[in-house]
Formats: C-alpha cells, sequence, structure tokens
C-alpha cells in the first residue's frame, strides 16, 4: 500500500501577497470614490492646523508682553492679512500681525485655498472679555461652506 502526500495548498507568502494586492485595489477605489471630499478633508485639516498656530503665536506674544495682544487686534472682525514682501496691510477690516512673524511664527499661515495676495482668508477678532477669536471661514462641508473657529 502506497501512501501519498501531495496535499497542495497555498503558502503562505502566495496568500499574503494576494492580501497585499486586494489591499492596494481597495485603497485606490476608496480614493477614487470620492476624492473632493478627501482633499477637502486634507485643506480643513491644515485650516484648523493654521488657525491654532495663529492663536498660539498671539498668546505667545502676550506672555512675552505682559498680557498685552497686538494692537491691531480689535473687537471688529478683521482679516489677516499676509506678512510678505511686497503685501499691503492696509485698509479697513485688515489685521496687520507682521509683529508676530520671525519670534512666533515663521511667516502668517495662509488658507489654502487663498488667491489673494494680500490675506491669508483667516479673520481676528478680540471680544469685550479679552477673548480672542481666530477663524477659517472658507472651510468646506460636505455640502456647504462652513466656518472653523477657535477662541481662547
Amino acid at each position: 500500500m502506497k501512501l501519498r502526500s501531495s496535499a497542495r495548498g497555498f503558502t503562505l507568502i502566495e496568500l499574503l501577497l494576494v492580501i497585499g494586492i486586494i489591499a492596494i485595489l481597495a485603497a485606490i477605489v476608496i480614493v477614487a470614490i470620492n476624492p473632493t471630499k478627501q482633499l477637502g478633508d486634507a485643506r480643513n485639516a491644515q485650516r484648523r492646523s493654521d488657525v491654532n498656530t495663529i492663536l498660539n503665536a498671539v498668546y505667545q506674544y502676550s506672555i512675552d508682553n505682559n498680557g498685552q495682544i497686538p494692537g491691531t487686534i480689535t473687537t471688529t472682525v478683521g482679516e489677516i492679512c499676509r506678512t510678505a514682501a511686497g503685501v499691503t496691510c492696509t485698509g479697513t477690516g485688515v489685521v496687520n500681525l507682521s509683529i508676530l512673524t520671525g519670534s512666533y511664527v515663521v511667516a502668517m499661515p495662509v488658507d489654502p485655498s487663498s488667491t489673494d495676495v494680500n490675506s491669508t482668508e483667516y479673520t481676528i477678532v478680540r471680544d469685550t472679555n479679552g477673548r480672542i477669536t481666530v477663524a477659517a471661514p472658507n472651510a468646506l462641508n460636505e455640502s456647504a461652506p462652513a466656518t472653523i473657529t477657535v477662541t481662547r
């Protein structure tokens, strides 16, 4: 009587290769289904980071200057201008925070979808209690524009 040991099956390498190919194809399909949402989410993440960066820079300035915030921040909502060479930071409703660049931020963060050469597209305001609010009014919601705000 002859016993044959001819058990055939898949090797571990073959199984891992197939699983890897399926995972790559699934990732491609997920991104291909809704790339606009993926890009919008990435831009909103950048906006959240930028808003926090600006607010942290204002508070670091405040700490270094005995609690005084930059004088350009008022109780009227103002659009933060870019702080680069050749940028015009004057006019009604414009907040110049160039005092923060260099020591507290390398450069003023700019909205990822901004096309304005003078504005960051972010706003800042101080309320009557001294709390500062920085906002990204061009944030994207799934169906309509939204606003990302941080107040401290």
